[in-house]
């Protein structure tokens, strides 16, 4: 059984910022990458970045330069630090890992339940 669980959400102000933290665990082979998405209501989920096991890293045009994703391989753990947020940014974030539970089954996506970000004054 793998689990995927993120934290690290909250309120801040515009200007301010949070880091996301997402840690898998269960049996797993390898995971392939990780990443985050967000979703705001009455929007589709959209990508925010991806992170690979080789650090080849991918970001949506709206947070480039703003967020930074990161990787712990040991720890089966990626980050998303994310700064000067803006209130566009609030949504509801959820992590993401392409895991390798076995051999057979190949690479199968695992989604964490999200977290609340929400950027107000």
């Amino acid at each position: 059984q793998v689990q995927v669980v993120e934290s690290g959400g909250g309120l801040v102000q515009p200007g301010g910022s949070l880091r996301l933290s997402c840690a898998v665990s269960g049996s797993i082979l390898d995971i392939n990458r990780m990443g985050w998405f967000r979703q705001a209501p009455g929007k589709e989920r959209e990508l925010v970045a991806t992170i690979t096991v080789t650090r080849n890293r991918n970001y949506a045009d709206s947070v480039k330069g703003r967020f930074t994703i990161s990787i712990d391989n040991s720890k089966h753990t990626v980050y998303l630090q994310m700064s000067s947020l803006k209130p566009e940014d609030t949504a509801v974030y959820y992590c993401y890992a392409d895991i390798l539970r076995t051999y057979a089954e190949g690479l199968n996506a695992y989604w964490g339940q999200g977290t609340q970000v929400t950027v107000s004054s």
